[in-house]
């Protein structure tokens, strides 16, 4: 037996996962002290059953605590396993030591997260310097992606798109988006100076006049480098590009910040909820589990 919990904005997620199975939903308790100390109680019995939190990681510091304090309840109430679902996973940034004294926080928070629960799902995590998951985390660990939704939702909406990719990082899948969307693309060089200080590279655009510039990233935080890259494409005469990301993070302003800087549209999808989901990744994320609950095999991988 199962049973599906959810942070608050992930309903509507959990409620796909229950659905699919007929798997009971449970009601937990998430709330803040005023000297902003987490509170956390279940309130639905767990004893003996499979149980399933959705909480997505984004601001992970307002949230890991009454993550830790849900499994140890859990626990304590007779839960046979804990898997967490987190459509978007942070402290992924920090994956080496670029100067004495720093904290590998990648690989430190995968360590903690892997006391907490017992499997992980997540969408896209940000992999940069580790291929999968599992070399950081100790638990089985499995990645999904939104390539297919998205190159779905561009087929569906932009007529004679040009897809363009921030960094040679992001190459491998933007052009797998591509490739899906029938499209052709562009990889721009960054230059990472600082958090909200980045040069972009003056893409050679000149024979995509007729097309809709298309900028894709995995994560969109300051924005920097997309309102960049629209600044650089405006000079270059072409149309206003519409911004994909599959996490909107929108740090600040950076959301404001994009509608003002010549960008057509943003569209993320809704692992962080936000005005600018457009991509839903509820069946990706309930088929994923599915798999997992009828071959445990899986999460070995």
């Amino acid at each position: 037996m199962s049973i599906v919990f959810s942070f608050p904005a992930y309903e509507t997620i959990a409620n796909s996962i229950a659905d699919e199975k007929d798997m009971q939903r449970g009601d937990v308790t998430i709330r803040q002290f005023p000297d902003g100390e987490s509170y956390v109680r279940l309130n639905s019995p767990v004893q003996g059953q499979d149980v399933i939190i959705v909480c997505g990681l984004d601001k992970p510091d307002r949230k890991i605590m009454a993550l830790m304090f849900f499994a140890h309840a859990a626990r304590e109430m007779g839960a046979k396993s804990i898997g967490l679902v987190a459509p978007y996973l942070g402290y992924m940034r920090q994956d080496k030591k670029f100067q004495d004294g720093e904290a590998v926080t990648a690989d430190i928070f995968a360590a903690f997260l892997s006391q907490i629960v017992d499997w992980l799902v997540t969408v896209d995590p940000h992999l940069h310097r580790h291929e999968k998951l599992n070399e950081i985390y100790s638990i089985p660990s499995i990645a999904i992606h939104a390539n297919d939704l998205i190159a779905e939702w561009v087929r569906v909406n932009i007529n004679r798109p040009l897809l363009i990719g921030p960094d040679a990082e992001s190459e491998q899948w933007v052009s797998e988006v591509a490739k899906k969307a029938g499209a052709p693309f562009v990889i721009l060089t960054k230059i990472r100076r600082g958090d909200r200080d980045v040069e972009v590279s003056i893409p050679n655009v000149a024979t995509w006049h007729t097309h809709t510039p298309i900028l894709i990233d995995d994560i969109i935080s300051t924005a920097s480098t997309m309102i960049t890259t629209a600044e650089h494409l405006k000079e270059a005469g072409m149309k206003p590009p519409v911004c994909i990301g599959v996490h909107g993070i929108f740090a600040g302003d950076a959301y404001e910040n994009l509608l003002t800087s010549g960008i057509e549209n943003v569209i993320t999808c809704n692992s962080i909820h936000h005005k600018s989901n457009g991509i839903s990744i509820e069946n990706i994320i309930t088929h994923a589990v599915m798999n997992i609950k009828s071959n445990p095999g899986l999460l070995t991988i």
